[in-house]
């Protein structure tokens, strides 16, 4: 029998509901598909700030670091807003990135056929089913290279700096075409290489990548092209790798195609493919403690684990059957329709359960 360790970095707001009600569906799934999970639970966020004054304690860094994987709720909240930048909640999720060396970072966009209603991109565009995969760099580019302030002609000006090495394109190129040789075998590549030497520097080194792989087919679009046909045509897309800054504007443009954030799980990940795993939402701390969130995107999350940490495929394709089974005529109030059950976020999770079993 295969033992994951999981550390559980519950947050803020309602965190701690949606994260437990995703532990007891990976509890349901080691149950049925015959492996142990050994939890670990740390701070991160607003309650470490509380509890220990810093957003990041080391005793968190180090307990991440001897995981398997890494599940989070969500940090932050207008408790802490007033604090310095490198002092908010905020701060501690950059860090423990840095700490783990997650540099890449998964965000599928998939319409579940029950919520196509809740697209705003008309069924003819969607067609029967959307599932694509935005692969983004995550710890380099514009919001890691040098920046600052000076004096110019008289007047206060401020600069950034995109910068890539070429090592840091390769790793991230390979993450993307290692998954669409698991998909459809197509990559889109997105750039601004009429412009910017790094996109430059980043197209060139994706092409000798992509020589390593011969089966995938490997298109290029500008980033601002690649805006449009998301919303024109999104079925053309099958793995969409892009830099860091590019890869966060659409990432959440295509989010949205999918009808409701409370849906979208993300992953984060190292070279050794442990990972950091979480909802793309927010902490939503108006609703925390009412037990009205939306656990999905989090138990979502816990499948992409499944699949691209613990290699607990079967249980992975199991949940997210499972979640599309219950939503057929179950919604928690965020994506409520008449018609539907409204239920409760522990409700939902309990009912994702009954479906795996």
């Amino acid at each position: 029998m295969n033992t994951h360790k999981i550390c559980i970095l519950k947050g803020d707001g309602i965190g701690p509901e949606i994260v437990k009600e995703a532990v007891k569906v990976l509890d349901c799934c080691a149950e049925k598909y015959n492996f142990k999970i050994e939890y670990d639970e740390a701070l991160l966020g607003g309650c470490a700030i509380d509890a220990c004054g810093t957003p990041l304690p080391q005793e968190t860094i180090d307990k991440c670091k001897k995981a398997d994987s890494v599940l989070l709720g969500a940090v932050g909240g207008p408790k802490w807003d007033k604090l310095p930048g490198n002092e908010r909640p905020e701060a501690g999720l950059l860090g423990i990135r840095g700490a783990l060396g997650l540099f890449a970072n998964l965000r599928p966009a998939v319409i579940f056929e029950p919520l196509k209603g809740a697209s705003p991109v008309k069924d003819e565009i969607i067609g029967d089913s959307l599932d694509l995969m935005v692969v983004r760099e995550l710890t380099g580019g514009i919001y890691f290279g040098e920046r600052g302030r000076r004096v110019s002609d008289g007047e206060t000006e401020a600069y950034d700096t995109e910068q890539y090495k070429v090592s840091e394109i390769k790793r991230i190129a390979k993450v993307a075409f290692d998954m669409a040789m698991k998909r459809n075998k197509k990559v889109t590549s997105v750039d601004k290489a009429n412009v910017l030497e790094a996109s430059r520097l980043w197209r060139e080194t994706v092409i000798e990548v992509a020589k390593d792989y011969p089966e995938v087919e490997l298109n290029h679009l500008y980033v601002d092209n690649t805006a449009m046909q998301l919303v024109r045509n999104p079925k053309q897309f099958d793995v969409i790798l892009t830099n860091n800054i590019f890869g966060d504007i659409l990432s959440d443009e295509a989010s949205m195609i999918s009808g409701s954030i409370g849906m979208l799980a993300s992953a984060s990940l190292n070279a050794g493919n442990a990972g950091l795993y979480e909802p793309i939402h927010g902490s939503a701390p108006d609703i925390a403690g009412q037990n009205i969130a939306n656990p999905l995107a989090t138990i979502l999350s816990v499948a992409m684990m499944l699949r691209y940490s613990l290699n607990e495929s079967e249980a992975a394709d199991a949940i997210e059957n499972a979640v599309n089974k219950v939503l057929v005529n179950n919604r928690t109030p965020d994506i409520y329709t008449e018609g539907t059950n409204r239920v409760s976020c522990s409700e939902m999770g309990d009912l994702v359960c009954k479906a795996l079993s």
